[in-house]
């Protein structure tokens, strides 16, 4: 059962008129990171203004390629090969999506992959607002160690039944938003909304073979990708990010800390957009990239020393959709 840890709801006249009427809390688990990654399996919990469940729905989606990392979400080449194509099932997740407030964890990531799957379709997905839960606890100052899925979900007594399966995570999703929303309302907070465009270009890079699993038990965590040794960065480091510019190739970006997804999609993914990533913490790094800036870590300290850039998972995700091209060689 869920423990509500949060302030009683706020009666009716009491609820703020500025809220959205209806959310689709969204969890999607997808091939890999980067612009040509496709959707495996997606699921949508609709909720009413306030936070509670109206339905619920799942579907498995054929990716037409290698479903990468399945030792994180367990969805083989077998089982996905008969499931339905995205645009066989794109009208029934738009129906679930129209006209509520898209609501994920780091919710720039599954709004840039429900986006470019829809434009792929030659679609546009029905969304016109999200909010992040990773951005709600933080305006809730919520007493977390991280902010992975898993910690938002302890935190309001939420249980979680299989992590990294889009259904499951949706659920816990919506169970550990409701008492969030109803702690904002009660608060009087302003819910942390961003504005959805729609994509009209995406990548589609070739895809890797369907069937390179690792035996019956699937891929092993070092085994999905042709190599995990990263090539070295081809271009010159132009410096430091600077607040509200873009990254710009061949910037040092350092990680430290949990990560609400995989650190090794997070890194490969910055890897493809042409940055550099860095295993230490020096002078020349450009970023740092934690969700917990307040931690004695040796990166976060060094970047306290150096005067080095900090931005959260969140950030570093909306950053990366509009990566800034490196300098033409003369």
């Amino acid at each position: 059962m869920l423990e509500d840890r949060t302030t009683a709801a706020p009666s009716a006249t009491a609820w703020p008129t500025a809220y959205p009427q209806g959310y689709a809390v969204v969890d999607v688990e997808t091939t890999g990171l980067a612009r040509d990654d496709r959707i495996i399996s997606a699921a949508v919990y609709r909720l009413n203004a306030r936070g509670e469940v109206e339905d619920h729905w799942y579907t498995l989606v054929n990716p037409q390629r290698d479903p990468g990392p399945v030792w994180i979400h367990g969805l083989t080449s077998e089982v996905l090969r008969d499931a339905p194509l995205f645009p066989e099932v794109a009208e029934e997740f738009a129906a679930r999506l129209d006209g509520r407030v898209l609501v994920a964890h780091n919710a720039v990531f599954d709004w840039q992959m429900i986006a470019r799957e829809y434009a792929r379709a030659k679609r546009e997905a029905p969304v016109r607002q999200r909010l992040c839960t990773i951005a709600l606890s933080k305006a809730l100052e919520l007493p977390l160690p991280n902010h992975k899925l898993e910690s938002l979900a302890a935190h309001f007594g939420v249980v979680q039944q299989r992590a990294h399966h889009a259904l499951d995570d949706a659920r816990v999703l919506a169970e550990a938003f409701r008492p969030s929303l109803l702690a904002a309302a009660a608060g009087g907070l302003r819910l942390p909304l961003h504005e959805c465009r729609p994509l009209t270009e995406w990548s589609d890079a070739p895809a890797p073979r369907i069937g390179h699993q690792a035996g019956p038990g699937g891929y092993r965590s070092a085994g999905w990708r042709p190599s995990r040794k990263r090539p070295a960065c081809p271009y010159p480091n132009p410096g430091r990010y600077e607040e509200g510019k873009r990254l710009k190739q061949g910037m040092r970006v350092a990680f430290s800390g949990d990560t609400s997804v995989e650190r090794d999609l997070l890194e490969d993914r910055a890897t493809e957009a042409g940055l550099h990533v860095a295993t230490s913490l020096s002078r020349l790094t450009s970023l740092l990239v934690t969700n917990d800036p307040d931690s004695g870590t040796s990166k976060v300290v060094k970047a306290r020393q150096f005067g080095t850039p900090v931005v959260d998972e969140a950030a570093f995700g909306q950053l990366l959709a509009d990566v800034e091209p490196a300098d033409a060689t003369p």
